[in-house]
């Protein structure tokens, strides 16, 4: 599967702790990532 330009970018600053749930769905709504890329990073269903 080929992800968004910015899944890596997205991805690193969650897992690190720098970004929470509420910065990673507002990279859904950027266009950043996808909501399935949103579930693959956090484990969560996107909603």
């Amino acid at each position: 599967m080929e992800h968004s330009a910015k899944f890596e970018k997205v991805k690193a600053y969650y897992k690190s702790g720098l970004w929470n749930i509420t910065k990673v769905r507002n990279a859904v709504v950027k266009g950043w990532i996808t909501e399935a890329e949103f579930e693959e990073i956090t484990g969560i269903t996107y909603e």
